[in-house]
């Protein structure tokens, strides 16, 4: 019943843009941070972003702040993934996760996943 649905994901050159989409179902969304993660094969998986349950507050992997923004419209039960400048590094599959509580801080799992969308930069 509760799904996390990912999309938007494909090619794209190095420098160019892609926008994903985090699309929930099967729970109130507006309760929950939401995070993004990422993994290349043979590479360890990385967390991207971060979203408070209401936008407040945002999170960045040093990898990529400055050129990813993530936001959300829970009345669309939906979080975004901006990611702008794309290089070659940020290949990997992309996946968004429900956390347990509202907060991007403090410890806590994440209890549901996404199936991930590919993005593919080249250089």
């Amino acid at each position: 019943q509760k799904q996390l649905v990912e999309s938007g994901g494909g090619l794209a050159q190095a420098g160019g843009s892609l926008s994903l989409s985090c699309e929930s179902s099967g729970f109130t969304l507006d309760y929950y941070a939401i995070g993004w993660f990422r993994q290349a094969p043979g590479k360890e998986r990385e967390g991207v972003a971060c979203i408070s349950n209401l936008g407040g507050r945002t999170e960045y992997a040093d990898s990529v702040k400055g050129r990813f923004t993530v936001t959300r419209d829970n009345a669309l039960n939906t979080v975004y993934l901006q990611m702008n400048n794309l290089e070659p590094e940020d290949t990997a599959i992309y996946y968004c996760a429900k956390k347990t509580n509202p907060y991007c801080s403090g410890v806590a799992t994440y209890d549901l996943w996404g199936q991930g969308t590919q993005v593919t930069v080249s250089q």
